[in-house]
């Protein structure tokens, strides 16, 4: 899938990314792993969840992943959208987050207020 992300943090630019499916049976920090390991490779990654259970699992790896980069040195933002996917010849209307690499963690940069 080609991404185009444009924020303050990243330029605009085209990106071919990894996409995982969330289910309401996935395991959150096994989601966020994955997550963590595309994101050491490509600078995002693409989570498509269907239903309200499959978000919720999804949202959780976001903020799972987030902790584990934070001991890395990096922060991750994200971006919701809605996705149609087919699934057995029938169209079903998904959410899709894209996962990207914002930067440095804000907790490990110092500044002179922390002193």
């Amino acid at each position: 899938m080609l991404i185009l992300i444009n924020s303050s943090h990243a330029n605009e630019e085209a990106l071919n990314v990894e996409t995982l499916k969330v289910s309401s049976k996935s395991n959150p920090n096994s989601v966020a792993g994955a997550i963590a390991g595309a994101l050491s490779k490509e600078p995002a990654v693409e989570l498509q969840a269907i239903g309200a259970g499959a978000v919720n699992q999804a949202v959780k790896a976001v903020a799972v992943a987030r902790r584990f980069l934070k001991e890395a040195g990096k922060d991750i933002g994200m971006i919701p959208g809605f996705v149609d996917i087919e699934i057995g010849g029938e169209k079903r209307t998904g959410i899709s987050i894209k996962v990207f690499i914002t930067g440095e963690s804000k907790d490990n940069v110092s500044t002179e207020s922390e002193e």
